[in-house]
């Protein structure tokens, strides 16, 4: 197993669409409670620090592998993708040092049933970090997966795949990164 250290450095804005699970109080109005609760689309832990989940990051790379395609020398039409799904996890969030209460809000009009092209549409604020930086440990329990292979998927990752909401894979502009290793052990 190899334990990696990536940096990741943000070169489009972060932005979140969590689940917002607080009800809404008597006689609120939709508008009113979306202003009240928006930060909670983020991930952020009991201090307020804002976070990118193991999951998402995790996700990011599975995704990544899945767009390259990247056929494994000496095995065929076989492809890198079921090794980053099933041989690596990543350790921790990716903490950003970022306090909830800091990060801006951004109203977007959105279709009111989630579908891009929805005839219905409301306003709904959802938290926007301009510059954002962080580390992650991502351990490598596949040794399919070398340096190399890494770098090239973070990298395609970051330009092609995006993390979070908005993101280029969904057809967005947010969530553009670029990752370095800062070790391999």
């Amino acid at each position: 197993m190899k334990t990696v250290t990536v940096k990741f450095t943000g070169k489009s804005p972060l932005s979140f669409g969590k689940y917002i699970q607080t009800p809404k109080e008597d006689r609120e109005t939709h508008d009113a409670h979306d202003e009240r609760t928006w930060r909670e689309r983020m991930h952020y832990n009991e201090n307020g620090e804002v976070f990118i989940t193991e999951m998402m990051i995790k996700n990011m790379l599975s995704e990544a592998a899945k767009f390259r395609g990247e056929q494994i020398k000496g095995k065929g039409k076989s492809t890198y993708t079921k090794h980053f799904e099933a041989g690596i996890f990543v350790n921790t969030p990716m903490m950003l040092g970022i306090n909830k209460d800091d990060v801006e809000c951004e109203v977007i009009i959105v279709p009111t049933d989630g579908k891009r092209g929805g005839t219905t549409r409301v306003p709904k604020r959802f938290p926007k970090i301009l510059n954002w930086a962080g580390q992650a440990v991502i351990s490598v329990l596949d040794e399919t997966i070398t340096k190399d292979v890494l770098e090239r998927h973070l990298t395609d990752a970051g330009n092609f795949i995006g993390i979070a909401r908005f993101r280029p894979r969904q057809n967005g502009l947010y969530g553009r990164f670029n990752a370095e290793i800062l070790s391999w052990e």
